[in-house]
């Protein structure tokens, strides 16, 4: 089996042919590690692709820390 996923399973579950629309839906959807290659096509690793289906590579809803400013603050 190939380790990635091949144009038309691309071109099935995005519904796109252009790459630039592809990545960005499959971006939208979760599927972080795609990327483009030197020719620009699209790459998804088919573990990555099995692993987010199954719930198991989900992306975090984590807030980003806050700068901690207090010692900047004047004694008065």
């Amino acid at each position: 089996m190939n380790p990635t996923l091949t144009a038309s399973e691309l071109e099935a579950i995005t519904g796109y042919r252009t790459p630039s629309r592809q990545l960005q839906t499959l971006h939208d959807r979760g599927f972080t590690r795609a990327y483009r290659n030197r020719l620009g096509e699209v790459v998804l690793e088919r573990p990555h692709y099995d692993a987010v289906c199954r719930g198991e590579y989900a992306r975090t809803n984590q807030t980003r820390p806050t700068v901690n400013t207090t010692f900047l603050r004047r004694a008065a």
